[in-house]
């Protein structure tokens, strides 16, 4: 067989976007060439922006036969595996943490894929040329965020010098309702009755939702939702990662992934949520309002997104991260991995004595959130 060679590319549109896709397929949207690309594009990725795009591709030849997304970090934001008490104390030692290497969806902490090779790929050998990439290059660190936990397995069977590092997120998975009102029986009756009134609030202010695909999302519910988007950070005295450019490049090249919840007042739309949607999982990303709305939020970003769920035949609903408030309303918790490499000794062992101890505290919690689901037993 043809020995793997490693080239790494200064942008995704280095690369063919239909030999990129056909590694990676069809079922995850962000690990597509187009979400990457509109990224990049948009300007929302980039070396001004802190992520300076240095993807992994693997050849036999002229083939492209593996992908690895990788991006050289001046910062951590909008990573979601926090690290900054990491970067602190070693910089605080006299060490330089910053750039780090990074493999994760910008902005999106989505459980999906990370690494795609083509079959009849060596696995271990493809991960042995990946990690030369970040061991010969002058970074602290190498970290793979909100991967699949079968390649996290991979990963740490390749590499074992690997620290693992854990997390939770809260994901609704379909038990085979059938539709909401079959949701709703399977759970408590006071769980049920709070979801009932929470969607009776919401049409009592005259409220109405409509959920568009594809080609409905026009170029004007894309600008509404934009604003809608801006004012989630503007009230949080921030600026958006994401910019209008991006969403519009989404909507030209990937509209089948997209979904956008409107609710409209007097027919006017006041609030949105954008998510995508692969073959099987439904990830709710975005969201913003213009209206103060008792339980808009609820309605908009949870049980439309379930009810869409159960009408496509998706079985997973990922709304994206943190909120014990999801519990309450069926969201079970998931147990995630992340893995880091740490080029230094001293960091490395540091870090391996925080994770060892935080993974007591995460699988914990794990399970006294596993245990205050609302369903019936």
């Amino acid at each position: 067989m043809t020995d793997l060679v490693l080239r790494e590319l200064p942008a995704i549109e280095a690369v063919d976007a239909a030999a990129w896709n056909a590694l990676v397929g069809d079922d995850h949207p962000f690990i597509r060439h187009e979400f990457l690309h509109a990224l990049e594009a948009s300007g929302s990725v980039s070396a001004a922006t802190g992520w300076v795009p240095r993807h992994l591709t693997l050849w036999q030849g002229a083939a492209l036969v593996g992908v690895l997304p990788l991006y050289h970090k001046l910062h951590s934001f909008g990573e979601y595996v926090f690290d900054w008490s990491w970067a602190d104390a070693w910089e605080r030692a006299g060490g330089r943490y910053y750039p780090k290497g990074l493999s994760a969806i910008p902005y999106t902490p989505a459980p999906g894929p990370r690494l795609a090779l083509a079959p009849g790929v060596d696995p271990i050998a493809a991960r042995g040329v990946l990690a030369s990439a970040w061991e010969s290059a002058d970074l602290s660190s190498w970290h793979l965020l909100f991967a699949e936990e079968a390649e996290v397995d991979e990963w740490q069977a390749a590499c074992p010098e690997l620290l693992a590092r854990h997390g939770v997120q809260f994901q609704w998975r379909d038990r085979g309702f059938g539709d909401f009102d079959g949701f709703l029986a399977a759970l408590s009756s006071k769980r049920r009755k709070a979801i009932r009134r929470e969607r009776r609030l919401v049409a009592e202010q005259g409220l109405t939702l409509h959920r568009l695909e594809g080609g409905q999302i026009d170029a004007a519910a894309l600008e509404h939702f934009f604003r809608c988007y801006e004012i989630t950070y503007q009230e949080r005295g921030r600026h958006a990662y994401l910019n209008q450019a991006f969403f519009q490049r989404l909507r030209d090249t990937l509209p089948e992934s997209l979904l956008l919840v409107q609710a409209r007042l007097d027919g006017q739309p006041v609030a949105a949520a954008l998510c995508l949607q692969g073959s099987r999982t439904l990830y709710g990303r975005y969201w913003g309002s213009e209206v103060m709305a008792d339980c808009l939020h609820f309605e908009a970003c949870y049980y439309q997104g379930i009810e869409h769920c159960l009408a496509r035949g998706l079985t997973t609903f990922d709304p994206g991260t943190q909120g014990e408030h999801k519990l309450a309303r069926g969201f079970a918790p998931r147990l995630l991995t992340s893995l880091h490499y740490i080029a230094d000794t001293r960091l490395r062992d540091a870090v391996a004595r925080f994770c060892v101890e935080e993974r007591s505290h995460v699988r914990a919690y794990c399970r006294a959130a596993q245990q205050a689901l609302p369903f019936r037993s």
